[in-house]
């Protein structure tokens, strides 16, 4: 990349040059703004959430289309990926997989201890985990090479706001840097950039545990499929367990696991970490770093297993404070110079994969935005509002997904409940994403239908019984309650108990509840022909 000039005009600022400020910087240079992206590190770098969902794909797709980035498109789905950009590492996801274990025991191969959600049918158009220190580099280059200026190793970045704009102070090389624009964006993640420069203050995640995480890459990995715990009494799962996001779950926390293509057969790079309650990373000591991984290990036998010859790639990360809201998302004096992405916004767990979905669609709403919007009229009432409704929007989807997620940390040690309450969010994106594939996207216009007349409701009323003490009878009574709500809702087959925890992706689901998309199956068989089905 060319050397950045020490004083500059913008549009747009971007703070942080991860895959979402990356492509929001492509997106606005297609709008004819001027860019510039500011990093306190360099590239590459491994951060923190590689795996991609059928939702997020759906989106990478829409923002291509709209705003020709058709490079972009590739990185929706396995097989253009390796086709096309076989130099950036990724990994083959085929679906979801869960088990759950009881500390220190052999793992069961039965099906009542497992729950395996596919998201595919084929490889072809299977979903992706995001090797990011690949990715988010080739994105930064993407902006770059449409037009947006980057500065790496940028230090003491300081902000100062105007009617006008923002102007931002700061070193890089020892050399002062000044930076002026009309708009800032941050998107340095959690209790980042903006956070700490104007004490944003956090808010609440009601039911949400404290959370601590630890992981790393690893060499040498094996696959469960390798493995005793593959052994499933004959019958072929749904798709290869291990070509999957992998959770692990038990008392206190879970573990995920991520293969990368180049690991399948051995020797390459493998993903895990584990996400637990505060008073479960006190147990295990996860400051201690590889210590603390070992004596995870030694109470899982499958993982310890799985791991038993995997060498750590670098130093343990730890994260003391996973979960995080912030207090504002975009500024509360009502001056509309700055807004946070989703990703900066808050960030509830990597279960469910729910970060990917929430930055894209936040990508995607300040993208409409800005084209709503020309910079000269970026001090107006009108765009103003128009943050606030972003701003809105972002905190009620990310409530939404914290209301889940803290309903199944509550069950980690309950698996029955447990794999009926992920089934509110399985149902609840199958159905996002056919309709919007669809052209219906004012079936599904926000995450988890959390605003839906009857589900967004009824989603969070059974979050909030399953988070209370019960009886045996009455955890029955809630899976069956869980069963009527995503009945109307549910595309893919999810109420069939006699699947008894294994989800293909079959065509013959969606023909036969096409009627509740409001289509006919001949619509549903050009979507299918449409997606490579």
């Amino acid at each position: 990349m060319t050397e950045p000039p020490s004083s500059s005009n913008y549009d747009l600022a971007i703070a942080g040059s991860g895959f979402a400020g990356s492509i929001l910087a492509s997106i606005a240079r297609r709008l004819g703004l001027s860019v510039v992206i500011l990093e306190k590190g360099s590239h590459p770098r491994v951060v923190i959430g590689e795996s991609s969902t059928p939702l997020t794909a759906l989106l990478l797709e829409e923002l291509a289309a709209k705003y020709d980035l058709p490079t972009l498109a590739a990185f929706s789905k396995w097989g253009s990926w390796r086709r096309e950009h076989p130099e950036i590492a990724c990994g083959l996801k085929r679906g979801f997989t869960f088990h759950h274990h009881t500390p220190a025991q052999p793992a069961s191969s039965g099906r009542d201890s497992q729950l395996l959600v596919a998201a595919s049918p084929n490889e072809s158009i299977g979903d992706v985990h995001w090797y990011r220190a690949d990715f988010d580099h080739f994105l930064l280059n993407e902006a770059v090479r449409h037009g947006a200026v980057y500065y790496d190793l940028v230090h003491s970045l300081t902000p100062s706001f105007d009617s006008e704009g923002v102007t931002l102070t700061a070193t890089r090389h020892d050399d002062p840097v000044h930076i002026r624009a009309k708009f800032l964006v941050d998107a340095t993640g959690p209790r980042g950039f903006l956070h700490r420069a104007l004490s944003l203050g956090e808010s609440t995640l009601p039911g949400m545990p404290a959370t601590e995480a630890l992981y790393n890459h690893f060499t040498c990995a094996a696959t469960l499929e390798s493995g005793n715990h593959a052994r499933l009494n004959g019958q072929p799962p749904p798709y290869p367990i291990d070509q999957a996001a992998v959770h692990h779950l038990f008392p206190g926390g879970w573990v995920w696991v991520l293969q990368f293509h180049h690991s399948m057969n051995g020797g390459g790079i493998t993903s895990a970490g584990v996400a637990c309650t505060q008073e479960t990373a006190a147990r295990l000591n996860l400051r201690e770093g590889q210590p603390a991984w070992q004596r995870l290990l030694e109470e899982i036998p499958a993982l310890k297993e799985q791991f038993a010859h995997a060498k750590p790639e670098r130093a343990f990360t730890h994260i003391p404070q996973l979960s995080f809201r912030s207090a504002a998302i975009v500024d509360p004096n009502k001056q509309p110079r700055w807004a946070l992405l989703p990703s900066a916004a808050g960030f509830v767990d990597p279960l469910l994969s729910t970060g990917f979905p929430l930055t894209l669609l936040g990508v995607s709403r300040l993208a409409q935005l800005f084209s709503q919007h020309e910079p000269a009229t970026w001090s107006s009432p009108a765009f103003a509002q128009d943050l606030r409704t972003y701003a809105e929007a972002t905190d009620t989807e990310l409530l939404a997904a914290a209301h889940l997620i803290a309903a199944l940390y509550a069950n980690l040690d309950d698996f029955p409940v447990f794999a009926a309450l992920s089934l509110l969010y399985f149902a609840a994106v199958s159905y996002a994403e056919t309709a919007r594939r669809l052209g219906r996207a004012d079936l599904a216009p926000n995450f988890l239908l959390h605003d839906a007349p009857n589900f967004g409701p009824a989603m969070k009323d059974l979050c909030a019984r399953a988070q209370q003490p019960r009886t045996l009878q009455e955890s029955a009574a809630l899976i069956k309650s869980i069963y009527r709500v995503i009945e109307p809702i549910d595309v893919a087959g999810l109420c069939d108990t006699t699947r008894r925890n294994w989800y293909p992706v079959e065509a013959a689901d969606l023909y036969a509840n096409a009627y509740k998309l409001g289509v006919t199956q001949e619509e549903i068989s050009a979507l299918l022909k449409r997606c490579g089905f």
